[in-house]
């Protein structure tokens, strides 16, 4: 029991170390900005507003990074 208790204690540890967060929510929040990206993308194109098609490309490439900085700590848990 005490090698499980001390993996969770590392495992604590360095989300905490890395972000404080777990790589399945990295994941998700990346999938969710990148939705998000998407429809603003989408709202400039129709609106004729290009400043709010920028930012829905730029939110989408957060998202990707957020969704690759997931896997990442995922290959390291």
């Amino acid at each position: 029991m005490l090698v499980g208790n001390t993996r969770r204690a590392q495992r604590r540890r360095r989300e905490k170390d890395v972000g404080g967060k777990s790589s399945s929510q990295d994941r998700t929040e990346g999938g969710l900005d990148k939705a998000k990206g998407r429809v603003k993308e989408a709202a400039g194109a129709v609106t004729g507003d290009k400043e709010t098609k920028a930012e829905g490309r730029s939110e989408q490439t957060k998202g990707t990074l957020k969704e690759k900085k997931g896997k990442l700590k995922n290959l390291f848990e």
